[in-house]
């Protein structure tokens, strides 16, 4: 069965945004990508770059992880802003959203019914894993069905923002296995945690 993994950036405090919620790593983002930190990014999860990246960096690797992104409409917001209506063309791309009547791109598919009936039909299908790209909202409303945390962990602070399951996700503690690190000379690092199998 296909996984659910939430592959995503945080700072050391747990937050994946500041309290506005833009991309930290966008023009004017808090978090400037250190090059080892992109050097691993192309070589291990190419699949994850966004096609202007992709472009940008002569990357056309398929990758090995992920074949379905999975987005809530506060981070895909993000991209329409700037005029990006699939920043993931080369994925299969699900938007979360109650209020997108339809889709701004043919190409991606909005959701207004229950995540994590979605994500179980998704998990049921053929393929590679599916990847959570956040934000914070669908991330604490797809808590239960989380196999799998990459934490692409920033050496920085920031005090106050978006947490990493969002404001809203309820108290349930979980236990996770540390199955892979890999710790960069500029301080960031990727942590692999798999879902301990007693859950």
């Amino acid at each position: 069965m296909r996984k659910l993994v939430y592959y995503v950036a945080a700072t050391i405090d747990g937050f994946i945004a500041g309290p506005d919620g833009a991309d930290p790593t966008g023009p004017g983002g808090f978090w400037q990508i250190p090059e080892d930190y992109l050097r691993h990014l192309v070589s291990e999860y190419p699949e994850t770059l966004p096609q202007a990246a992709r472009t940008a960096l002569s990357v056309t690797a398929e990758g090995t992880h992920f074949d379905t992104v999975l987005e809530g409409r506060l981070s895909y917001e993000i991209g329409l802003r700037v005029g990006v209506t699939d920043a993931f063309p080369h994925l299969r791309h699900l938007v979360f959203s109650r209020t997108l009547s339809e889709s701004p791109d043919p190409a991606v598919e909005v959701v207004s019914g229950d995540p994590v009936a979605k994500v179980r039909e998704l998990k049921r299908e053929a393929g590679k894993d599916i990847w959570l790209i956040g934000g914070g909202e669908l991330a604490g409303a797809l808590y239960p069905e989380i196999d799998q945390l990459i934490v692409k962990l920033a050496p920085l602070t920031i005090g106050t923002g978006i947490p990493l399951f969002g404001r809203r996700a309820e108290f349930d503690p979980r236990n996770w296995q540390l199955t892979d690190h890999v710790v960069l000379g500029s301080g960031a690092a990727y942590l692999t945690y798999t879902r301990t199998p007693t859950e």
